[in-house]
């Protein structure tokens, strides 16, 4: 890899544009696919997203903005894939990006992808024919938000080549933003799942008017339900108490910025599932991450009381205030 590599962008959501801002403190050039032409021209000519985050400003100079996923493939050395999960098929299906095998490939997706209920990790090997050695993610206890307001943030980066990851933690750390990295890329990309679904519960339990006494117990056991199915699918020295483990789950079950929790907020609220989801417009990757994991822990048969009356809640239109009653007997 050379010492001063090239970066490409895939996405143009909030998550991507904060990622963006992080990366061009260090590097000279990005190059960053978008889908639409329009963000394309807006990007170019005034340097922010017209759609999230307007408040961030580019040097236009510095980036080459293209909806072209191939010209970004062909011009850079690594690649971060900022796409909710659950257009990532989509794209891959409708651009067929080539000559991807060596490159290095980065995932920024919070969520699983749902048709093949997979990790993103794993998909993007599967489908770039990439090696594991040679895929990442970043994640954390870290809303696009707060990075641009420039708030103090933490994130890791987990690559099992720890070089990979040391040189992309650097790419991306400013004064506000501290990086950690880590070999743990499965843990580290399940409990980023994991805690979209917790946070949903959360928001739940708030909209239906319980309090912080009990969140704060609803939460303590999610982090306990957590290394018990991160232990089961994949055995790591780790410790959940880290900030990408516990630190993003703290973040995304209390935050007024996360979706998940507004997304739950409004079903406890009364809102159903599918007008939760039409009224906020935005993409809660808890949703199909509780159907993914549903369907992935019947190969493991982890007890998870908590994701099991989310996924009951999201996907078999059962009611949050019986879910939320029968959750209550069994946490402690």
């Amino acid at each position: 890899m050379d010492s001063k590599p090239r970066f490409g962008l895939i996405g143009s959501g909030s998550w991507a544009t904060a990622i963006a801002k992080m990366l061009l403190t260090n590097i000279d050039e990005l190059h960053w696919w978008v889908r639409r032409d329009d963000t394309r021209e807006h990007l170019e000519q005034y340097g922010r997203n017209p759609r999230y985050i307007q408040s961030i400003e580019f040097d236009t100079s510095r980036i080459h903005v293209t909806t072209e996923l191939q010209a970004v493939i062909d011009a850079c050395d690594i690649l971060i894939f900022a796409i909710p999960s659950g257009y990532l098929d989509a794209t891959m299906k409708e651009f067929k990006p080539q000559r991807v095998q060596d490159k290095i490939i980065i995932s920024a997706i919070k969520g699983m992808v749902v048709e093949y209920h997979s990790i993103p990790a794993r998909y993007l090997h599967k489908e770039l024919h990439v090696p594991y050695e040679r895929i990442g993610l970043i994640a954390g206890p870290c809303h696009a938000e707060e990075v641009a307001r420039e708030k103090l943030s933490y994130l890791t980066v987990a690559c099992p080549d720890l070089h990979i990851a040391q040189t992309v933690a650097d790419a991306m750390a400013t004064r506000y933003i501290r990086i950690q990295t880590s070999e743990d890329v499965v843990g580290v990309e399940l409990a980023a799942v994991l805690k979209n679904i917790y946070a949903i519960g959360s928001g739940i339990a708030y909209g239906l008017g319980y309090g912080d006494n009990f969140l704060s117990v609803l939460i303590s056991n999610a982090s306990q339900e957590m290394k018990r199915f991160l232990a089961a699918v994949h055995q790591h020295d780790r410790d959940v108490k880290e900030s990408a483990y516990l630190g993003d789950l703290l973040v995304t079950a209390y935050s007024p910025h996360s979706r998940n929790r507004t997304l739950g907020m409004m079903i406890g609220k009364g809102y159903s599932v599918k007008g939760a989801i039409m009224e906020m417009n935005m993409v809660a990757e808890g949703f199909n991450g509780s159907n993914g994991i549903h369907h992935l822990n019947q190969k493991f048969g982890v007890d998870m009381p908590i994701a099991d009356s989310v996924y009951r809640i999201l996907h078999e239109r059962m009611s949050p205030v019986i879910e939320m009653r029968l959750l209550t007997e069994q946490l402690a």
